[in-house]
């Protein structure tokens, strides 16, 4: 047995003497040839994706911060600066991809040590915010809290959404009690915080002291992101008399507005830019706001910029030259602002809009001047309001009874040697009788000069019942082809009145269209009759403007612009190389012919010049040289907005007044408004003209010696 178990022992001592060295040099030569693979594969991807892998390291660690440049100015047509920037020292900051609330918090309270800071509006949440973000605040809130407000009903742990919200609700139910300083430190925190990744705000940017700059320049080791940097506001050194027309641009914490947020982040905007947000400023944002300038910024591990590396200084808006001179500008307003004066002494503005002018060179649509007056009749209170003229709408009468004769004419109802016709009142059932202001059978008949000359109402209604075709029997019946409407708005079209006229404005709008037919579908004949001269649709002051330019220019509807041209700045902040001139586009030629044309033009000369009692724009006779001009008188009602239930408003006038001269070679033409006032005794409309009229050819040498 013995022998048996020697045996046995010795047979199994060679066997795992033999066996464990080729399970070790097994082991060993596939961990070799693993090794073998790994380098291989190391090797491979160095070589075929080396290059990817480093741009992609590049990519994630460098990163373009882009910064804004000076906003670009804007100039009258003498290179007189109407709207520039002012310049203001600023503290910036700049916020890392990952900075934590707790960061900023240190940062804020290391800042406030060198630099004085206002308290600003915060809610709740934005104090609570700033408290919980104190080191260690989060935790020992949460700690005080119930275990109902830390777990969910399964007694998990909450999200660290869901329990710094709790922590939030629980700061504000045990109240918040911070001192001014607190509130302070509590805004910038907020400014800071909400700021997105990579991108500056400005914590103060007025009233910054030369000891606050040094000492935070001393200490900008320790303010991570905080810089000292420059930030700028519009100045108008030429007043504000043109402001609306400017228009505005938003601030840092309103940014781009909710309506363009998409279009404009996708052409390179940052949210919180400072860009247009109406008229000019808007109209030419892009021109004006620049190109960014591009800085290329190192992320260390930390998240922090670690080093910073300008690539593109960026370029200065564009600067824009007006149209305007300042100069006669300031007159214009001044003019306005004094003949309405003398109307609210002459008591008859209790209902009054307002009084608005535009004045435009007639040959290549250049706006000259435009002013406005806006006035609210429940308070009595006025403010200046130049856009008015491009988005305020009015029913302006006998005015537009040049378009009228016109579109007779080319229509062909009449002709430029055979337009004399009965000067009778038009009486329709129902209706109150439709007449001139003279009384009836002062005229027999009118020709077409004559019926301009003294604004002849009838005679306006005479030349739309032939265009329709009438079938009239006064006091019984009138029939009107279902076309007349469509017929005198289409040439009225054709001078700019019920269209807009393009003006490189943003906010243009049109006037209001009354409706064809009553409620059974009956055309309203008496309403074509009112259109005809001029006392149913209403438009704006600049589309009164275009019509008479056309007329005064021989026919061409031009686009009105306020933009002359756009200019590069220099380096040197210099006005530089015109980028581009605006030219006088004709937007249509109206087809009529010059002897068409000139019996309205004799009739508006006649309007000034004529001896007739009944003459309507005498007050401009006296004016050398010479001007056309066609007056109008629209009824119109006052309806309080703030009392629905006025069922019996007061009756109102608009007075208006178009014009042009020298009436030879026309180069300036405009158009008045005073919209419900209660009389037009003081010829308001025709005093403003005359007044701009002598004021224009006394500045361009044209005027009496």
């Amino acid at each position: 047995m013995r022998k048996i178990l020697d045996i046995i022992k010795k047979r199994t001592g060679s066997q795992s003497k033999s066996t464990i060295p080729f399970r070790l040099n097994l082991l060993f030569f596939i961990v070799f040839a693993l090794f073998a693979l790994l380098v291989g594969q190391l090797a491979y991807l160095q070589i075929v994706y080396g290059g990817k892998f480093v741009a992609e390291v590049n990519r994630t660690d460098k990163t373009v911060m882009s910064g804004n440049v000076p906003r670009g100015m804007i100039y009258d047509s003498k290179g007189r600066l109407l709207v520039g920037n002012s310049t203001e020292n600023a503290i910036t900051y700049t916020k890392s991809s990952s900075v934590k609330s707790s960061d900023i918090y240190q940062i804020v309270n290391r800042l406030t040590k060198y630099v004085s800071f206002e308290k600003e509006s915060l809610s709740t949440r934005d104090k609570a915010d700033y408290i919980l973000a104190a080191p260690g605040k989060s935790a020992k809130v949460a700690k005080q809290m119930p275990k109902s407000q830390r777990v969910d009903s399964n007694g998990d742990q909450l999200s660290p959404s869901k329990l710094y919200n709790n922590e939030i609700k629980y700061i504000k139910e045990e109240g918040i009690h911070l001192n001014s300083e607190e509130l302070a430190k509590a805004s910038v925190f907020k400014k800071m915080s909400s700021a997105y990744s990579l991108s500056t705000v400005f914590l103060k940017d007025t009233n910054l002291t030369s000891k606050e700059i040094a000492q935070v320049s001393e200490h900008l080791t320790e303010l991570p992101g905080v810089n000292i940097g420059t930030n700028w506001n519009r100045e108008y050194p030429q007043g504000k008399s043109i402001a609306s027309i400017i228009g505005g641009v938003s601030t840092e914490k309103q940014g781009i507005p909710d309506d363009e947020l998409n279009q404009m982040l996708a052409a390179g905007y940052s949210r919180n830019d400072r860009v247009g947000t109406s008229y000019l400023e808007k109209s030419y944002e892009s021109i004006l706001s620049g190109t960014k300038s591009q800085r290329e910024v190192q992320i260390g591990g930390n998240n922090q910029i670690k080093k910073s590396k300008l690539v593109y200084k960026g370029e200065k808006g564009g600067n824009l030259n007006l149209t305007l001179d300042s100069k006669f500008q300031k007159k214009v307003k001044s003019i306005l602002d004094s003949t309405y004066s003398a109307a609210q002494a002459d008591g008859v503005t209790q209902y009054s809009d307002g009084a608005y002018v535009v004045v435009m060179n007639p040959k290549t649509g250049a706006i000259m001047a435009m002013s406005g007056i806006r006035n609210d009749p429940t308070t009595g209170k006025t403010t200046e309001d130049s856009l008015g003229v491009i988005n305020r709408a009015f029913v302006m009468g006998s005015a537009v009874k040049g378009a009228t004769v016109l579109g007779a004419l080319m229509d062909g109802v009449i002709t430029p040697t055979n337009n004399t016709q009965a000067d009778v009142p038009i009486y329709l059932p129902g209706t109150a009788i439709k007449k001139s202001v003279y009384p009836i059978g002062t005229f027999s008949s009118l020709n077409a000069e004559m019926a301009l000359q003294v604004s002849s109402n009838e005679y306006m209604m005479a030349l739309a019942m032939k265009e329709a075709n009438a079938k009239y029997t006064p006091n019984s019946y009138i029939h009107m082809d279902s076309d007349i409407f469509s017929k005198m708005r289409g040439y009225f079209n054709q001078f700019g009145l019920g269209v807009k006229t393009g003006v490189d404005i943003s906010g243009e709008t049109t006037g209001l269209v009354g409706s064809t037919h009553n409620s059974d579908g009956q055309l309203k004949t008496g309403s074509a009759l009112d259109l005809s001269f001029g006392n149913y649709d209403s438009y704006t002051l600049m589309e009164m403007a275009q019509y008479i330019s056309t007329i005064a220019n021989g026919g061409y509807r031009m686009r009105p612009y306020i933009v002359q041209s756009i200019q590069k700045t220099n380096d040197n902040g210099k006005k530089g190389a015109i980028q581009s001139v605006t030219q006088p586009k004709v937007l249509n030629r109206v087809g009529f012919t010059n002897s068409e044309l000139n019996v309205v033009r004799r009739g508006m000369y006649a309007a000034v010049h004529g001896t007739n009692g009944w003459t309507t724009a005498t007050k401009l006779k006296d004016l050398t040289p010479a001007v056309a001009a066609k007056t109008g008188t629209a009824q119109t009602f006052y309806f309080n907005p703030k009392d629905p239930n006025n069922t019996n408003p007061p009756e109102t006038i608009n007075n208006s007044l178009v014009s042009f001269g020298p009436y030879d070679d026309p180069n300036i033409a405009m158009a008045v408004v005073f919209p419900n006032i209660t009389s037009e005794s003081g010829n308001y409309s025709q005093v403003v003209a005359k007044a701009i009229y002598e004021y224009y050819y006394k500045m361009t040498g044209q005027g009496k010696d």
